[in-house]
């Protein structure tokens, strides 16, 4: 792949940071968007041609930003990746956290592709969502979390059909559990529900091999991958096991100390 401009929401820590640091190896421009100013110019560190742009996704002018300073720059390849990762029994979960968590990791992705798609057909460029294994596989007490990303990932098959006549891709990532900021909210499940979590590193370099080749999606090199086969052709397994989970007194207790 030749030196790109990449756009990357939730630039300022995690899977967002090393998916930039990754691109910029690469020889990609990067734009870094972030709702805050401090951890996007940390990420810009070290890099060789990065933009740094603060605005919040989620909000009309937020989104108006980007598209003012992608109008200058150019955009090959716009990468969703800000999300929130909420957790806990679905009786805890407030309006509050529906609404912000739908409205990041669903309602902005859709509506910022939306604003990008005149530069995106300039380009013949490329739409990236960052979703989850939790997107194909429903699971306990990341009820909310998971419904978000099984919307990201229908909007993406959904998108990929329509944009592909006008020569845009789009690709799906859909990492494992990921040691981030966001999984300090659900530590307590790890060790119960023998989470396997990996680095943002590991994930930036294999997410930037489907991203390079142009891939419709891709899953964890991981036994992840064959739990998502299963959840597709035989979801009876994926029940019974996941329910045994659930039932299970050490993730009952684990839940319940999940902060709210």
């Amino acid at each position: 792949m030749t030196a790109r401009t990449i756009l990357i929401t939730g630039a300022g820590s995690g899977i967002g940071r090393a998916l930039a640091i990754e691109a910029d190896q690469r020889g990609h421009r990067v734009i870094l968007v972030g709702r805050r100013a401090g951890p996007l110019a940390q990420t810009a560190e070290g890099l060789r041609d990065a933009l740094v742009l603060p605005a919040d996704v989620t909000t009309p002018n937020g989104r108006a930003a980007i598209a003012q300073a992608v109008a200058e720059t150019g955009l090959d390849i716009l990468i969703n990746n800000a999300g929130m990762v909420p957790s806990g029994a679905a009786e805890t979960t407030d309006d509050a956290q529906i609404a912000a968590t739908l409205a990041l990791n669903i309602a902005a992705p859709i509506a910022l592709t939306r604003d990008l798609l005149g530069t995106l057909t300039a380009s013949r460029g490329q739409v990236v969502n960052v979703g989850s294994v939790f997107g194909d596989i429903g699971f306990p007490y990341f009820a909310l979390y998971s419904a978000s990303k099984f919307a990201l990932r229908g909007w993406s098959d959904a998108l990929r059909r329509e944009l592909a006549p006008r020569g845009i891709a789009v690709t799906y990532l859909a990492p494992r559990a990921t040691r981030t900021d966001a999984a300090q909210g659900f530590a307590a499940l790890t060790g119960p529900m023998a989470m396997t979590l990996d680095s943002p590193d590991v994930v930036a370099a294999h997410a930037w091999r489907a991203i390079a080749a142009r891939q419709r999606e891709q899953m964890p090199a991981s036994r992840e991958r064959l739990f998502v086969a299963l959840q597709r052709l035989r979801p009876g397994l994926i029940d019974r096991a996941l329910i045994r989970l659930a039932r299970d007194p050490a993730v009952i207790a684990a839940a319940r100390d999940l902060p709210s």
